[in-house]
């Protein structure tokens, strides 16, 4: 019988999938590896379908804060298909999704379900063009807010100037209304405020950027960010797929107390499935269909299963309250590696915020894209491939974050620090 192997099914799938992957930075090309084909996960583990066991640190990108196969998520998924998977029509589990997210955040007063972060963003967008009646947006360079046609540009991990897009197919007209600031840089702000305030619908930020490693705010920037929205008429979108449920229990804007207008969310409130979502103020959400007149739809929106793993998630999480332990086990972590590090004098850069943390092979601090940009890739790619050999997955990219889940045991942080101890002598 003929052995299946990650590096044959890697073959296979190439001939059928466009660059053998469903997501580009699957296919490891910026660390000049085959992708290990993942059969099954079990709490902080992952297994290829090679025999080989791997400590797990992207956890999904972002969404298994619990880790896998959590009995309470297996249990809810089960339960709900044993039912039908999806209906196309209003469910209980849609409203009480709704109600977890604005008892959890602040700043929504109502909800729409969606199944991506990229269809949350998207449609946010459209919603504070329709309701300010004004074109222009305002993203910032690094970010990443899903395959939007007009926010690819300057897009971060995946992607990378004013108004040209980052991808062909894109014409130039879809992004002539996109303009692009730099994260942390208030008076990158100000100089286009100055020249089209008036015409801006919105600021679209992540308000810890994950997409260009983990870059947190500096003091003041989110806050200012909110003053000049208020002053203009400008509605302020904070992204949080990444970051909702993620940094704290209601997400980076009760962790930095700022409350925007619109709300992005995904990832774990899905629990491991697709989903997304967006909110926030009452008078800006009503002005979507059918209430208004800014059109939005999805036939598997509020999709049974997806609602059923994300309340089961949210639930586990506000019944626990995981966040100090995860805290603690993130920065023995993110401070391990940086001991490690210098102890071997090798230039580099750690940032972390909650269980999102980085490391950047750069002498430079890391602030916005352009100093992210300075990281040595080559390096990185050595480094990663040294980990991958010891049974360690951290995400492919030197742009990606990586995330500890509340079933990290102190062995595996200590047995991943061993690793990166090995790895950094050998590179």
């Amino acid at each position: 019988m003929t052995q299946i192997t990650s590096q044959k099914l890697f073959a296979r799938a190439r001939e059928v999938i466009p660059g053998g992957v469903n997501s580009p930075v699957r296919a490891y090309g910026s660390v000049n590896l085959d992708p290990p084909f993942i059969i099954r996960g079990r709490g902080s583990k992952i297994y290829d379908v090679d025999g080989n066991e791997y400590i797990d640190y992207v956890g999904s990108w972002g969404p298994l804060i619990l880790g896998h196969a959590h009995p309470a998520i297996v249990y809810a998924v089960r339960e709900r298909v044993a039912r039908g998977a999806s209906f196309g029509a209003p469910t209980i589990l849609e409203i009480e999704m709704a109600e977890e997210l604005c008892e959890a955040l602040p700043s929504l007063e109502m909800v729409r379900m969606v199944n991506s972060g990229t269809e949350a963003t998207m449609s946010a967008i459209r919603l504070a063009r329709g309701f300010t009646g004004r074109k222009k947006i305002i993203k910032f360079a690094g970010g990443y807010h899903g395959h939007v046609d007009a926010l690819l540009i300057e897009a971060g991990s995946g992607a990378l100037t004013l108004g040209v897009p980052d991808s062909a197919g894109i014409p130039a007209e879809f992004t002539s209304n996109t303009l692009s600031a730099v994260y942390n840089d208030l008076d990158s702000v100000d100089e286009l405020l100055m020249i089209c305030g008036n015409e801006i619908a919105a600021i679209i930020v992540e308000p810890v950027a994950g997409n260009m490693g983990t870059i947190p705010p500096q003091p003041g920037f989110l806050e200012g960010l909110r003053e000049r929205c208020i002053k203009t008429g400008i509605v302020l979108i904070f992204d949080e797929v990444m970051t909702g449920f993620r940094v704290a229990y209601g997400g980076a804007q009760t962790l930095y107390n700022i409350k925007p207008d619109l709300t992005c969310l995904g990832k774990i409130i899905g629990g491991g499935l697709p989903v997304g979502a967006f909110g926030g103020r009452r008078d800006i959400m009503e002005h979507l269909a059918p209430l208004g007149e800014v059109y939005q739809a999805g036939t598997l929106s509020g999709n049974p299963l997806a609602m059923a793993a994300g309340l089961a998630t949210l639930r586990t999480l506000k019944k626990e309250n995981p966040y100090p332990e995860l805290e603690k086990s993130s920065a023995y972590l993110g401070d391990g590696i940086n001991t490690l590090l210098t102890e071997h004098g090798i230039p580099h850069y750690c940032t972390r915020v909650g269980s999102m943390l980085c490391t950047y092979f750069t002498a430079a601090s890391v602030y916005n894209y352009e100093t992210a940009q300075t990281s040595d890739c080559e390096r990185f790619a050595r480094f990663f491939a040294s980990m991958l050999k010891r049974h360690i997955y951290l995400a492919p990219s030197q742009f990606e974050a990586g995330f500890v889940s509340t079933v990290h045991s102190q062995d595996d942080l200590d047995l991943t620090l061993e690793a990166v101890k090995t790895s950094l002598a050998e590179i």
